[in-house]
């Protein structure tokens, strides 16, 4: 319908042009009357054609809107039919897809049953062969270990009783003597070796006594001289034991009282300590009280002002194994430090020695270059005598045979 559109306004359009230039083409020498007889009848031709144009426009477009009616109303009612004609096929298919899941959830739920009675049946099965074997296990296994319990109470009250004899043994003040100084001798042994300390050592010559362990200081003024360092071994053991129960039994008023016998009974070897071992220039002017045991070190660190003090008026340290370690390992540095000052004194001497090696290997150095300068002139003096003797020879080789 567009197109019929299109061409009819194109065809009025190419007429009224034509018209136009008919009029423009026409003589001059025409009457003006005729000119307008001429338009007006152009004019009401144009108009004839123009009607009949618009109406057969008209005509054609109404057969055209008739005709895309009836197709479209032909389209519309085949489409509803199909519509119709895919939705009952929808809903058939939906019904038997519906009917196929209902049968195949069915099956599958008896199938589902059957596999969880059998898998219960065999899970039930294995279960109580299990819990018979594991129970037969476990009761055998607590056979093992109610045997093995018996054997320990067995061993414990063997255990109790070596411990009560080496209570009694401990309760001797000869064998806790023993004891501290075994065990301060094996602290001494794991750090220094057997040059740098002594056992039973004589610090006097004049007196007797004699200290369990002392350490062989070197001196940085005298060679291979030593200044000792007395370590003796204390273990008061009868009253810490007391002190200690008397916390078990949480008695505040022993407790106090056995704090202060404990403080008199370590006074008391700290000075026999100072009066024995500490004698200048013999030894060094303090020294060391080991004690075995870190509990007993821990409960005289605890009394207030009583290290200070023995450091004060007695001039002794107390030590416990972990704190002798350490004290220990101090001195060790000292020792690798002094001799690192007698190495270094080597060390410049030898400097020395080398200095002086080193100006006379200079001297020797500028007589042998006086030496290879003399023997370079020498061997120069005879290259340009060489080379004089050779430019001869070559004047002889030009010479005739007969001269």
């Amino acid at each position: 319908m567009d197109i019929i559109i299109l061409s009819s306004l194109s065809f009025l359009f190419f007429t009224c042009l034509i018209v136009f230039f008919n009029i423009t083409n026409k003589k001059k020498t025409k009457d003006v009357s005729i000119e307008l007889l001429e338009i007006k009848s152009s004019v009401e031709s144009l108009n004839t054609l123009f009607d009949k144009q618009f109406n057969f426009l008209h005509n054609s477009i109404t057969k055209q809107i008739e005709c895309n009616h009836s197709t479209q109303q032909r389209q519309l009612d085949s489409m509803q039919k199909n519509l119709i004609q895919i939705s009952e096929l929808n809903e058939n298919k939906i019904e038997s897809m519906r009917r196929s899941m209902e049968e195949k959830i069915n099956s599958m739920q008896n199938n589902n049953q059957k596999k969880l009675d059998e898998i219960r049946f065999v899970v039930e099965e294995k279960l109580q062969s299990t819990l018979e074997k594991r129970l037969g296990e476990s009761f055998q296994l607590v056979n093992s270990q109610l045997e093995m319990v018996y054997k320990g109470l067995g061993e414990m009250q063997n255990l109790a009783i070596g411990v009560g004899d080496l209570k009694k043994v401990l309760t001797n003040v000869k064998m806790q003597g023993i004891w501290g100084e075994v065990q301060l001798g094996n602290l001494l042994k794991q750090i220094f070796s057997e040059e740098q300390y002594e056992k039973n050592a004589k610090i006097d010559p004049i007196s007797n006594q004699r200290v369990d362990y002392v350490l062989k200081l070197p001196n940085k003024d005298k060679e291979n001289s030593r200044t000792l360092l007395p370590i003796d071994a204390k273990l008061p053991l009868v009253d810490y034991h007391k002190l200690v129960e008397f916390y078990e039994s949480s008695d505040k008023t022993n407790i106090e009282k056995q704090v202060k016998a404990l403080s008199l009974s370590i006074q008391k070897e700290a000075k026999s300590i100072s009066q024995k071992y500490i004698k200048p220039p013999f030894s060094t002017d303090f020294a060391v009280m080991f004690l075995p045991i870190e509990g007993l070190y821990a409960e005289v660190i605890r009394i207030p002002g009583l290290v200070e003090k023995l450091q004060r008026e007695y001039r002794v340290i107390i030590t416990s194994p972990t704190t002798l370690i350490a004290l220990l390992n101090s001195v060790q540095i000292g020792f690798k430090t002094i001799a690192i000052e007698k190495r270094s004194n080597e060390v410049w001497k030898l400097l020395d020695i080398i200095k002086h090696e080193f100006s006379n290997f200079i001297n020797i150095l500028g007589k042998t270059k006086i030496k290879l300068d003399q023997v370079s002139k020498a061997i120069g003096e005879a290259e340009s005598k060489g080379n004089i003797i050779k430019d001869r020879l070559q004047n002889v080789e030009k010479l005739p045979y007969s001269e």
